[in-house]
Order: structure tokens, then C-alpha cells, then sequence
């Protein structure tokens, strides 16, 4: 049950609620099962989080069990991004049929390491296409780029019609750190919106990454919180 007087404590600018509500509420361990996904559903719709991020295969009974009242979201090259554009296409189409109203995808890192990014925004396109309308976040991993390869992806995120730009996996030995947080919202200028991934696991970091201007927060921990 979560505890009402946590909920609308103020914490810096934000209560407890206004948390919980950029927040994508995510389970995507390898051994998750139903009972797993179920309860951070749950979680979810009582916390009324921004969403609940999962992984693809448990799409459909996920969007049939939560009956629209919260969005799901879902992730698609994940958690390398190193698959064809094609099949990063087919696995969006997949997951949107199947329920989901938010995807989350990886970028293919090597390609923007060896400066083909008219290659990598075309795959970023085309899977936006695939959204059918959808909203969509660009995973850029950023514990693996430069901070030139951060600012390049920014223009090619916004450039490509996605809504958001994420810093990262969490999968991939580093997460979202103020730092990037901050050179991303500079960057990103307003044209789209942040998300921080990877590593945020206390109310003083959720804070601290909304003031900087981050909009969403990828998180598996801050729910247990307000407990």
C-alpha cells in the first residue's frame, strides 16, 4: 500500500504524486514472469505512474490486464541495439498490435561510432513510423559515447520525430548521470523531451534530475519508497 503522507510530501519542488508521475515504472529482468509484470502493473496504476515499462513479450496480456489505465511501454533492440533496421522495424509494429503505447529503442551504437548517422537516423525514422502514432524514446546509451557523439544524437533524435531522447539501457555497465542529464536538456533545447535510465534509486536523484529539466525517469526503485 503506499503511504498517502509520503505521496504529498514535498520533496525540493516536487510531491511524492508528481514523482511517481514521470516516472516509468520498469521490470525488464531476464527471469521476470507474469506475477512480476502483474504486480509492477499494479504498482503503476496505484501510483499512477507515467507508465510501466516491460518487456515485449508480455505486451498483449499486459495491455489486456491493465485495460488502458496506464500506459504500457516496451522496448525494442534491447538491450544492444545492434539488430537490422528491419527487424527493429518488425519488433515495433509487433508490440504496438500488440497493445503497447509507448517504445523505448535502442540506437545502434557502432553505427554512429563510424559516422553513419544518415543510416542511424533513417532507422530511428522508420521505427517512428512503425509507432503508428505511438509515442517514441531513442536509447542512446551515453555511457558508451562521447560527449560530441550525446549532442550529435540530440539533433538526429529531434530531427527524427521522436519525442524523447534516453540516456540509456542500464544494461550497459553505466546509467543516466547528472551530467548528460544536463548536456542533453541544453542541447535538445526544448525541441524534444529527456528521459534518465540506469541507476536512479534515491528521491534526492529523481529530484535532482527533474530540476535539471529531465521529464521522465526509468526507474525500479523509487515506488518502494512511498511504501
Amino acid at each position: 500500500m503506499l503511504d498517502i503522507i509520503k505521496l504529498d510530501q514535498k520533496y525540493g519542488n516536487y510531491t511524492g504524486r508528481e514523482i511517481l508521475g514521470h516516472c516509468d515504472h520498469t521490470l525488464l529482468k531476464q527471469d521476470a514472469v507474469w506475477a512480476d509484470i502483474k504486480r509492477v502493473i499494479d504498482e503503476g496504476i496505484s501510483g499512477n505512474t507515467a507508465s510501466v515499462c516491460i518487456p515485449p513479450s508480455f505486451v498483449k496480456d499486459a495491455s489486456d490486464y491493465s485495460s488502458g489505465r496506464l500506459p504500457i511501454c516496451t522496448v525494442i533492440g534491447f538491450p544492444n541495439g545492434y539488430m537490422t533496421k528491419k527487424t527493429k522495424v518488425f519488433e515495433t509494429a509487433d508490440a504496438v498490435k500488440n497493445g503497447a503505447d509507448e517504445i523505448d529503442m535502442v540506437i545502434n551504437i557502432g553505427m554512429l561510432k563510424e559516422g553513419k548517422t544518415d543510416l542511424l537516423k533513417d532507422e530511428i525514422c522508420a521505427v517512428k513510423e512503425a509507432c503508428d502514432g505511438k509515442l517514441l524514446k531513442v536509447i542512446i546509451e551515453t555511457c558508451l559515447l562521447t560527449d560530441d557523439e550525446k549532442r550529435k544524437m540530440c539533433h538526429i533524435v529531434a530531427e527524427s520525430g521522436a519525442e524523447y531522447i534516453k540516456t540509456s539501457t542500464g544494461f550497459a555497465g553505466g546509467g543516466a548521470t547528472f551530467d548528460d542529464a544536463a548536456l542533453m536538456v541544453k542541447e535538445c533545447g526544448g525541441k524534444i523531451k529527456v528521459k534518465a535510465a540506469g541507476g536512479i534509486k534515491s528521491i534526492e536523484d529523481a529530484v535532482k534530475f527533474l530540476e535539471i529539466g529531465v521529464n521522465r525517469l526509468g526507474t525500479s526503485s523509487l515506488y518502494k519508497f512511498f511504501c
